[in-house]
Order: structure tokens, then C-alpha cells, then sequence
């Protein structure tokens, strides 16, 4: 049994922090960096299942794989922006 005070190590409680962040934001539309290849996405968050990103991909860094459904692991994630009313909007990044 956990108590609430008992101390999580870190990595775990900011991949809880991500998790949470993704799934109340789905719908919208982010940007994704990653180390690994494509690098980049620009799409919309479809959906968060256990520490996985399902998007529909608007822009990659690659054309040919846009518009397609990616699937994005959490671990993977170096640098995100999700776009909210408030914020600044993701720019559209056609030729």
C-alpha cells in the first residue's frame, strides 16, 4: 500500500506529470521534439494511452509521413508545446 507521503523517484513523478498534461489536452494541437527520427511533429493530440501519444501529424520534417497517425512514447519526448487558447498559436510551417 502507498502512502502520500512516501517519496516517488523523480522520473516517475514527471512522467505522471506528462501523462496527465497530454490527456487533459487532448484535442489540441502540438509540437513535438524528439532525439530520434522524424525529430519533429506538428499535429493534433488524438489520444493518451498508459505513457503513449497518439496524434493525427499535420508537419514533420520528413512530408511523406504527414498526415498520418503517429504514435509517440512519452520517454521519447525531449521538447514539447501544446497550444491552448491563451498561448501563442504553433505556426503553420508550409513551404
Amino acid at each position: 500500500m502507498t502512502q502520500q507521503n512516501e517519496c516517488q523517484p523523480i522520473n516517475i513523478v514527471r512522467e505522471e506529470g506528462i501523462v496527465v498534461h497530454f490527456s487533459q489536452n487532448i484535442g489540441k494541437k502540438v509540437l513535438i521534439l524528439t532525439e530520434a527520427f522524424p525529430f519533429m511533429f506538428i499535429g493534433e493530440i488524438i489520444s493518451v494511452v498508459d505513457d503513449i501519444v497518439e496524434m493525427k501529424v499535420q508537419t514533420t520534417s520528413i512530408p511523406a509521413l504527414e498526415g498520418k497517425t503517429w504514435f509517440v512514447h512519452i520517454d521519447t519526448i525531449e521538447v514539447f508545446y501544446i497550444e491552448t487558447e491563451n498561448g501563442v498559436p504553433i505556426p503553420e510551417l508550409k513551404e
